[in-house]
């Protein structure tokens, strides 16, 4: 089981091949933002990985944080991540402070769109 460690929160681990914005929430209890409800849309699943970084990127993810002109090292959408190495991220997008009346339906268990 990969470990994430969440800065200011702690080290959890979670199961192998979950996606990183559920595992946020469910394991390491945390109020990542997702709008969208995971579909690489919107932004608002954002982390920045300090350590474990996955060296592959989705196609939706490289298209909307294109979109978007996001360009900062390492700032990732937890949506389209799976966990499958340990890692350790920093929440720069989430519920509390957002505004938004809720943080975002729950995601599906799968990436979606698929892949790229």
């Amino acid at each position: 089981m990969p470990t994430i460690t969440v800065e200011g929160k702690g080290s959890f681990q979670v199961p192998a091949g979950k996606r990183l914005v559920n595992a946020l929430e469910d394991e390491c209890g945390t109020d990542q933002l997702h709008a969208c409800g995971g579909v690489a849309r919107c932004t608002t699943c954002r982390v920045e990985f300090v350590a474990g970084e996955p060296a592959a990127m989705t196609q939706a993810e490289k298209d909307v944080l294109a979109a978007k002109g996001v360009t900062t090292p390492g700032v990732r959408l937890s949506c389209q991540i799976a966990c499958d190495g340990d890692m350790t991220v920093r929440l720069i997008s989430r519920f509390e402070g957002s505004g938004r009346k809720d943080s975002g339906h729950r995601c599906a268990d799968e990436i979606q769109p698929s892949p790229a």
